[in-house]
């Protein structure tokens, strides 16, 4: 417990305004038209990866794809828009919806389809992360999605809560960037911290189980993960920057993907140093940043399971949603990103055990727009 748990305060309950006019309800067509758009757009990215892989793709990422499972993958997204848009002409419902998914799946049969030809791979180093895009946010839409809607901490939150579409365009963007952020950290690790990087260390930890590698990234990863977090809080400058992420007032699977890209850049480069300096194995690595992957989401979702005694070994969406509350005794709590022992240690974790946030943002409330937000760490506060 900090100091700031034992500070009195009226804990309260959230309430969620009313979200009737944006639920999702049987027999009102809408289900069948966000299916049918959102299969028939990406099953159209998707071919236009096939035919432009060497623009559009992450050569990283094509290594390791069984092309059959996604040519079967695109196929069944092709026909699920199809099939579910002609379900809301039929239910006389949501047509325009409908409209949209026939159009792009049927533009994805025009170009090619699932049959297409995979287009030539030259030597780009840089490309749009178009593939990464698809097959993220297609993971995330049905795994977390289903999570959230069977186990809610917020039942009236709808999926569709208000600005969604800028914390898709978010998404959409840094995964976009994925090619060039990769390139960043690389660079960015390598020339800085090449002095530092020693082989001994690195055969040893790569002559240790698979399962201490893991184990020894977590902890590594996280301690400098948590000093850089509290470094974004604590300088005036970088918390213009991480007040975007921080902006965020419904928390949900998609709230996470909010980062300036400056931000983004920041993390992931600060990220690979302790990753680049350990040097463990491939699989190893594979593991963890699968991991930190799942878990960077999993924090930041409407999920209200109670993960038991696993809360104070792991951080949970409970810990992670005090983090992002704007109630007094939170502010400046909860930096760490995988283990809240961390938090322990430096005086910086609160999470009361029955309590959740009642609201979540800023206290100085941010611009809403994309556009708005990437110019806000750059404008200077006017003096009252």
């Amino acid at each position: 417990m900090t100091k700031k748990e034992n500070e009195p305060y009226e804990y309260k309950e959230r309430e969620i305004e009313n979200m009737e006019d944006r639920a999702f309800r049987v027999g009102e067509g809408k289900i069948s038209g966000a299916i049918s758009c959102f299969f028939g757009v990406l099953s159209f990215f998707g071919v236009l990866c096939y035919k432009f892989p060497a623009y559009l793709t992450v050569a990283e990422l094509r290594a390791g794809y069984d092309h059959e499972m996604l040519r079967n993958v695109l196929m069944l997204s092709m026909w699920v828009s199809l099939i579910f848009g002609l379900f809301t002409f039929i239910m006389g419902k949501q047509r325009k919806l409908g409209a949209i998914g026939i159009l792009f799946a049927c533009a994805a049969f025009a170009i090619g389809g699932y049959s297409v030809k995979s287009g030539h791979i030259g030597e780009n180093q840089l490309s749009l992360g178009l593939d990464w895009l698809i097959l993220a946010l297609l993971a995330s839409v049905i795994l977390f999605t289903f999570i959230e809607k069977v186990f809610p901490k917020y039942k009236e939150q709808a999926i569709l809560r208000p600005e969604w579409q800028l914390d898709l365009a978010y998404f959409s963007v840094n995964h976009l960037a994925f090619a060039v952020l990769l390139l960043v950290g690389n660079y960015f690790t390598s020339t800085v911290f090449g002095w530092a990087a020693s082989v001994d260390l690195q055969q040893f930890v790569q002559n240790l189980p698979l399962g201490l590698q893991v184990i020894l990234l977590v902890i590594c990863a996280d301690f400098v993960l948590y000093w850089s977090h509290r470094m974004f809080h604590e300088n005036p400058k970088l918390w213009k920057i991480h007040a975007v992420h921080h902006s965020v007032e419904h928390m949900d699977w998609l709230a996470g993907s909010r980062n300036h890209i400056m931000q983004t850049v920041m993390d992931r480069s600060i990220a690979m140093i302790p990753l680049y300096l350990i040097g463990p194995d491939k699989a190893a690595l594979d593991i963890y940043v699968v991991f930190a992957g799942l878990q960077a989401v999993l924090v930041h979702a409407n999920l209200g399971i109670p993960f038991g005694p696993l809360k104070y070994i792991f951080c949970t969406p409970q810990y992670h949603h005090w983090h992002h509350s704007s109630e007094a005794p939170a502010i400046d709590t909860n930096y760490a990103v995988h283990l809240p022992v961390f938090d322990m240690i430096f005086g910086t974790y609160h999470m009361p055990s029955k309590h959740w946030p009642a609201h979540y943002g800023t206290t100085i409330r941010l611009p809403r727009t994309y556009i708005k937000q990437f110019l806000y760490p750059f404008k200077r506060r006017k003096k009252k």
